[in-house]
Order: C-alpha cells, then sequence, then structure tokens
C-alpha cells in the first residue's frame, strides 16, 4: 500500500510549516486519484489535472486508529492515512465511522 499523508491545516505540507493559500481550490478526491498529482514546490502545491491545489477533501470509512492521532481512511478506491492535530485529536474517532475530510495534503518524503 502506498501512503501518503492528509494533515489538518498548520500540521506541515510540502513545504514544511508554510502558509495555507486558501485562494487555490480544496478537491474533492478519490484515494486512486491521489497517485496521479505531481509536486510544485516552488508553489507549496500539488496538481492534478492542471490544477493547483494544497487542501483535498476526502470521504471514508475509518478502518484504524492508532489512538495517537493518525487514523486510516478507506474511501472505496484506496487507505490513505490521515494526520489529525489539534482538538482534532481529541475528538472519539470509531472504526466504521463514516467521516468527511477537508484538509492540507502532502506526500511524504519517499513516497
Amino acid at each position: 500500500m502506498q501512503r501518503r499523508e492528509y494533515r489538518r491545516e498548520g500540521g506541515g505540507g510540502i513545504g514544511g510549516d508554510q502558509e495555507m493559500d486558501y485562494s487555490l481550490a480544496a478537491l474533492k478526491l478519490l484515494r486512486v486519484q491521489l497517485k496521479d498529482t505531481s509536486e510544485t514546490p516552488s508553489q507549496n502545491a500539488l496538481t492534478l489535472g492542471g490544477i493547483l491545489f494544497q487542501r483535498a477533501w476526502l470521504q471514508g470509512i475509518l478502518v484504524s486508529n492508532d489512538g495517537d492521532g493518525r487514523l486510516l481512511l478507506d474511501d472505496g478506491t484506496g487507505v490513505i492515512e490521515l494526520c489529525l492535530s489539534g482538538d482534532f485529536r481529541l475528538r472519539h474517532w470509531d472504526l466504521g465511522m463514516y467521516v468527511m475530510v477537508v484538509g492540507g495534503y502532502f506526500v511524504r518524503p519517499g513516497s
């Protein structure tokens, strides 16, 4: 399984802790589409089909929770790791829960 991370704003990103550019779209994506993204480091963003973005919108079922803010989400096309920060780590996340998440998306080095 190829692992890519998805983080809430303020949790890092393509270029580290740079500001989130909210003028860029938050793309509604499936996990299978994320393998086709390309990094654009000069703009601290990614592209998919010519669309520049920093945030992704995903929906699916939680299939794993390590209890430390790392969850695995299955959207039916694949599994992606969610890394929660702040107050989101304090919420109760049940396996099998259907969730919608929107937040900063970044590719882990070496992925």
